[in-house]
């Protein structure tokens, strides 16, 4: 994804960006179609109308922009859109493609109402994405011959496709791109309830014994994230079948989940480090992001892009104009009690 990756963060179990040893696990459970993917309802609406509309027409799918927190399903997606099209499905990202010859090449050969998936969109570099813009509103190519005062444009005409760009980051886009996509969907967190449905199929998958109330558990500490819900499964399932009885119940996914050091709310110590970081050494803040940084020995960037978004999605963490602030759900998960002068706050 689009996020930057520190080495604690691809090392961390509840990171929601992909460590090493998920690929082959994710492809493994993706899910095909559109009636398989569990929650993001709004998302699959929407999908489900443009999808028959364009399928009737037979024309190429509008433009597609996913947009979101990692982890959520972007790339399924984008593979569930070429499924139900039943077209080809091509990948790519923006950090790969560094020249112009390796885009216009990409979009040349693209075949008729193909699917041409970039993840990390909003990283392509500008002078690259000024060619995209003629091939995504008019299905053609410009292509500059030559130098200096020699130099001529030839056109070439791109066969209709459909592009789906997927960022963490869509403030970032150029409103040039931007508007060229006709639907933009964002991704949100799931809930418990969600993750559950996706924890018992991805164990039936694998052939993971888990009763409900284990299902439970780990949804309950996923972040709202199926990356991480099925990462936590596989740990777990190692756990049950070393330590345990081969069944993941309550008990045993409690145990596992303690001896990894995530919590009920699915913190791990370096989550648990920055709120407490906030509250003892900054009086529950204010704190700007890049004292909170200098004092984490984190980049700023990872603190707004990795850590943040899930403390200020449940309630623990607050990002105001002066900067962050621990919310009494950050105190109370603590066991700490705020002075006065933070009480006021609350």
């Amino acid at each position: 994804m689009a996020t930057p990756k520190s080495t604690e963060d691809r090392e961390r179990l509840v990171s929601a960006n992909p460590v090493e040893d998920d690929a082959s696990f994710e492809l493994k459970l993706r899910p095909k179609r559109l009636h398989e993917f569990i929650g993001q309802k709004k998302v699959k609406d929407n999908l489900a109308v443009a999808i028959e509309a364009a399928r009737s027409r037979g024309e190429a799918l509008d433009h597609v922009l996913l947009y979101g927190p990692p982890g959520l399903g972007k790339t399924t997606l984008a593979t569930i859109i070429a499924n139900e099209l039943g077209v080809a499905f091509q990948q790519t990202a923006g950090p790969a493609i560094q020249i112009k010859g390796d885009l216009t090449a990409i979009l040349t050969n693209l075949r008729d109402r193909q699917v041409m998936f970039f993840d990390e969109v909003h990283r392509l570099q500008p002078a690259l994405e000024e060619i995209l813009y003629s091939a995504l509103e008019d299905y053609k190519l410009d292509i500059i011959i030559g130098q200096g005062p020699s130099a001529r444009t030839h056109t070439l005409d791109v066969k209709p496709f459909t592009f789906i760009g997927a960022t963490t980051r869509a403030g970032l886009l150029s409103a040039p791109l931007r508007s060229r996509f006709g639907i933009l969907l964002r991704l949100e967190f799931y809930t418990h309830a969600e993750l559950r449905v996706i924890v018992r199929r991805s164990a039936e998958i694998l052939g993971v014994d888990i009763d409900e109330d284990g299902g439970q558990e780990l949804a309950s500490r996923a972040r709202g994230t199926p990356r991480i819900a099925n990462r936590l499964l596989r740990r777990v399932r190692d756990y049950a079948q070393v330590r345990g009885a081969g069944r993941i119940d309550r008990s045993t996914a409690q145990a596992a989940l303690e001896m990894m050091e995530v919590d009920k709310h699915g913190f791990d110590d370096i989550d648990r480090k920055l709120l407490l970081t906030i509250i003892e050494k900054y009086q529950g803040g204010p704190v700007g992001v890049n004292t909170l940084a200098a004092a984490l020995a984190e980049e700023a960037e990872a603190i707004e892009e990795i850590y943040e978004p899930f403390l200020i999605q449940i309630g623990f963490l607050d990002r105001t104009p002066r900067g962050r602030v621990a919310t009494k759900l950050a105190y109370d998960h603590f066991g700490i009690t705020p002075n006065s002068r933070q009480n006021a706050l609350f």
